[in-house]
């Protein structure tokens, strides 16, 4: 396993690699980036590709974040639906954003492409329906996808479903072959590789502690100083304090993953014979797929504070059988979590603080193609070519209501209706 990195499957399934320095002294970049996460690493490789001379801050090491630990679902489009985006930008200019989400999940096979990164790529996804309501949302947001975006998805009815997937929970699915899934840290360390062999500058276990804004901002760590011309802040979820006014307009919310013990790749082929990645429609989610070794990575629960839920391993393994009664047997040999970033209207809120200081944050659990994309349309505008991220500016963003003590108890009881909604509804 690699060291410093949350205990998981992922870093287990990683060779140990040597921890980059960190950053003492005083440096100089054109810009300096804080997060060596998707965004960041995004970002780094299209300035370094551009001739820009490019340092990244990590408080921990690659991956260490939601880059390393998530899901591994690459889905289409962002974690809020289509009407949103046509409220918040036209018709017209939602549209393109949609388009812009595919050229996110286009981004990560070029790059595996380009530079030899193997990420245990796998195609297909399906959205599935528990209950008969869902199935009317999907359907419903299938029409929407077709009528606004061009985008044509097949309706997987029960018998077509199970003819896929091994479980009698679901009532149907909207399926989409041209997503998919992922090992995330195998892929968040190829773009690390990749950006190193380009002339990025990474520096490990260097924390930025506070950032001096003005015409050449500073990028202070413990034991360095990083001068830059311009700024990417793209810590997401474990970065406070650096821009107070970032801090508001995002939630950390817990998420937790399990990973059975290898199954043998019969058993596991049973249970999702496409090996396509699954997710349904429950406000608290759940969310699965086979990884290479043939094991069942299942994801789920949510946690509103810094701790995991109690009993965390009896619950996951609880939602899991609900799913595949038929792995009653089946021990979990991984259990690990991690911190997302919801936005207030589940949005993607990028853009800058200042003209040389930008951000990306609110992936809201929807980051693997659109992190790609947040790292282009960044270093586009900081080469002057603004027109893509200006369109992502004019989504409207609130704080979170009740303020640092307030907001994350509020936000356990809304979260708290929902979920019962779900169970009776």
């Amino acid at each position: 396993m690699r060291p410093e990195l949350a205990p998981s499957w992922y870093a287990a399934s990683v060779p140990e690699s040597p921890a980059l320095p960190a950053l003492e002294g005083r440096h100089e970049a054109d810009v300096g980036i804080l997060g060596a996460g998707f965004t960041g690493l995004s970002a780094a490789l299209e300035l370094a590709e551009a001739g820009y001379r490019v340092a990244v801050l990590e408080a921990e090491r690659v991956g260490f974040g939601a880059s390393g630990r998530n899901g591994g679902q690459v889905i289409f489009g962002y974690s809020c639906d289509h009407a949103k985006l046509r409220k918040h930008l036209g018709e017209e200019d939602a549209l393109r954003a949609f388009q812009w989400s595919l050229e996110g999940l286009d981004l990560i096979h070029q790059r595996c492409a380009r530079y030899g990164i193997d990420a245990d790529w796998r195609a297909g996804h399906a959205h599935v329906a528990i209950k008969p309501r869902q199935v009317h949302e999907l359907k419903a947001w299938q029409a929407d996808l077709a009528e606004h975006c061009k985008f044509n998805l097949p309706w997987w009815g029960r018998e077509q479903l199970r003819e896929q997937l091994d479980s009698p929970r679901y009532l149907g699915a909207l399926f989409d072959a041209r997503s998919g899934h992922l090992h995330p840290l195998k892929y968040c360390l190829g773009l690390a590789e990749a950006a190193r062999s380009g002339g990025v500058r990474i520096f490990e276990q260097s924390k930025v502690q506070r950032m001096s804004r003005g015409s050449k901002p500073v990028l202070h760590t413990a034991s360095g100083e990083l001068h830059c011309s311009q700024v990417l802040l793209a810590g997401n979820a474990l970065v406070r304090g650096i821009a107070p006014e970032l801090d508001r307009k995002i939630m950390p919310v817990g998420t937790y993953i399990a990973a059975t013990a290898p199954l043998g790749e019969a058993r596991a082929r049973a249970l999702i014979r496409n090996d396509m990645a699954v997710a349904d429609l429950n406000w608290a989610v759940d969310y699965f797929r086979l990884s290479a070794d043939h094991r069942l990575l299942f994801g789920g629960r949510a946690s509103y504070s810094n701790l995991p839920p109690p009993g965390l391993g009896r619950v996951m393994r609880g939602r899991m059988q609900q799913v595949f009664p038929q792995l009653e047997d089946a021990a979990i040999e991984y259990l690990w979590g991690g911190m997302i970033d919801i936005s207030l209207n589940r949005t993607p809120h990028w853009g800058r603080l200042d003209p040389n200081v930008y951000f990306a944050q609110g992936y809201s659990g929807h980051g693997i193609n659109t992190s790609q994309l947040a790292g282009r349309l960044i270093a586009e505008c900081m080469r002057g070519q603004h027109e893509r991220l200006d369109v992502f500016e004019r989504i409207t963003h609130h704080d979170f209501p009740g303020g640092r003590l307030l907001r994350m108890p509020l936000l356990a009881i809304s979260m708290a209706w929902f979920k019962l909604r779900d169970a009776l509804w």
